[in-house]
């Protein structure tokens, strides 16, 4: 296969995956080594076995990172700290894009973005949507499960003051009887404790912005 034939196939995809490629291509030993040759011209770039990106100077789309985040390891949904950002409910930017995963922990780090996933019980993979961006399906975490979530993986409880430190904004955009509905699925009391305790943080934000 060469370049132009490449470019005229992938240009618009945001990502492409060689097993989709090599379906029913006839030699796929060939196309793995003209995959070699691009990525060391900087033609392509390698995200992870199988996983590349085309070069900014050949793409016609551009890449959503959360569609990335999301494809990358499946199933999987984009949550904590940057699923809070990408709410809007937090004023910093997170460079990590963290997700949770059924699956083992993972994480990939490549030149367009580091991709983070941690283990969470099959049980508790819920509490996300589908968004779509420039055609581009990522699954993201509600802002009330993302909280939750961020809970959950600490294990122990959290440090002092630890959502305060988070700054939470828009708090409107939390929907309380969910956040509290959500706590009681995880069927733990420290959960459910510590979402009494964000309600509560929650509620005295909001007060603080009506007086504003």
């Amino acid at each position: 296969m060469k370049w132009e034939e490449f470019i005229q196939i992938t240009g618009e995809q945001p990502v492409i995956e060689s097993r989709i490629l090599l379906t029913g291509f006839p030699r796929p030993s060939s196309l793995q080594v003209h995959l070699g040759r691009w990525e060391q011209a900087g033609k392509i770039i390698k995200v992870k076995r199988g996983v590349y990106l085309l070069a900014e100077p050949y793409r016609r789309i551009e890449l959503w990172d959360p569609y990335l985040t999301s494809l990358l390891k499946r199933p999987s949904y984009l949550s904590l700290e940057k699923a809070l950002e990408y709410h809007n409910c937090i004023p910093e930017a997170v460079p990590v894009y963290t997700a949770v995963t059924p699956k083992r922990q993972a994480s990939f780090i490549c030149p367009v973005g580091t991709f983070s996933y941690r283990h969470i019980d099959s049980s508790l993979f819920w509490g996300y949507e589908g968004h779509t961006v420039r055609g581009q399906t990522a699954l993201i975490a509600s802002p009330e499960k993302a909280l939750l979530d961020l809970v959950y993986l600490y294990r122990r409880k959290l440090p002092p003051g630890y959502i305060r430190e988070l700054r939470l904004q828009n708090v409107e955009k939390f929907n309380l009887d969910r956040l509290l509905e959500y706590a009681r699925r995880f069927e733990k009391p420290r959960i459910i404790k510590a979402a009494y305790a964000i309600r509560e943080h929650l509620e005295e934000v909001a007060s603080a912005e009506k007086e504003l």
